[in-house]
């Protein structure tokens, strides 16, 4: 393997690597106060959608993450509201949301755009990288920006008292409560910040690495996030390392498929199937050894 594929493969599984962080970092910062929610699936798949007519319309790619952002936060609000307020099922609405993302984001591209089942997002809606190499190998700053974002979220949660008031009522809402703590509050809190992250995720997939929007442009990342999330214990920096290991399996398929020579020899399809196999030898050895906030997905109802 020569300099320019590996530092192609690098440059590529850094790019996958950005959906699954962001998604799985809000998830992490959810669950820490408490809130499960599964439907980043559908969380990804609507802001894509969404976030690609926002950048169309103003002809800006961060702008469409604006969107995107902003199409996370509306449906946390409506799971937000049945889990937190409502004291409703955490994982019944995730499934919703996933539902009404598969299928609206099929029909969507088909009423708006006039085209089945995929549209190329205009060039000047779409991000620029900050550098791009003769062989199309580029750099594009939301993998900065996701670093940063995971280590900032993780000083958030352990350094501060906003993390703390966020740890508490996820791990002892009961005493949270009792020194005065708005468990209500905190934990819509986090689900806000986790669909925002989740909807920027979502967006970057369409206005920035893949140019396209898809009816099925999430392919799984959304639950491979959730697994992330349990790989790296609840844990924003460590998800970077497992989202990195994900990212890599993402990009070979794709790198695999548009490279004639190894495309002969080795089926894509079979490498394709690789993030998911990880996904899931990474749950069977860690579940039962990985423990979640105490409350997670308990809705708290105060005496």
């Amino acid at each position: 393997m020569n300099t320019g594929m590996i530092l192609g493969l690098t440059l590529g599984s850094l790019a996958a690597m950005v959906p699954i962080v962001l998604t799985s970092v809000g998830a992490a910062i959810s669950e820490r106060a408490g809130v499960v929610n599964i439907g980043y699936e559908g969380i990804l798949m609507l802001s894509a959608f969404f976030g690609t007519i926002t950048a169309e319309l103003a002809h800006n790619g961060w702008v469409g993450l604006l969107g995107g952002a902003l199409t996370g936060i509306a449906i946390g609000i409506v799971h937000g509201v049945i889990t937190v307020y409502l004291k409703g099922d955490h994982v019944i609405p995730g499934i919703g949301i996933n539902l009404i993302g598969y299928g609206g984001v099929a029909f969507g591209i088909l009423a708006y755009w006039g085209t089945a089942g995929q549209h190329q997002v205009a060039p000047n809606a779409q991000i620029k990288p900050l550098w791009m190499d003769a062989f199309g190998n580029s750099l594009s700053p939301m993998v900065v920006i996701t670093i940063a974002v995971a280590f900032i979220a993780w000083w958030v949660l352990f350094k501060t008292p906003f993390g703390l008031r966020i740890r508490a009522v996820g791990e002892n809402p009961e005493a949270a409560d009792a020194l005065g703590v708005n468990v209500e509050l905190y934990r819509f809190t986090a689900v806000l910040i986790a669909s925002a992250l989740s909807g920027i995720a979502g967006a970057y997939l369409s206005v920035d690495w893949l140019g396209t929007v898809t009816k099925t442009i999430a392919a799984g990342r959304g639950f491979i996030a959730l697994a992330n999330m349990v790989f790296s214990g609840w844990d924003p920096i460590l998800s970077l390392v497992g989202g990195l290991i994900f990212g890599f399996f993402d990009n070979l398929a794709i790198y695999i498929q548009n490279n004639p020579w190894l495309a002969g020899t080795i089926p894509w399809q079979f490498i394709a199937t690789l993030p998911y196999l990880v996904t899931l030898l990474v749950v069977a050895g860690i579940i039962g050894r990985a423990r979640a906030p105490k409350w997670d997905g308990i809705p708290y109802k105060r005496e």
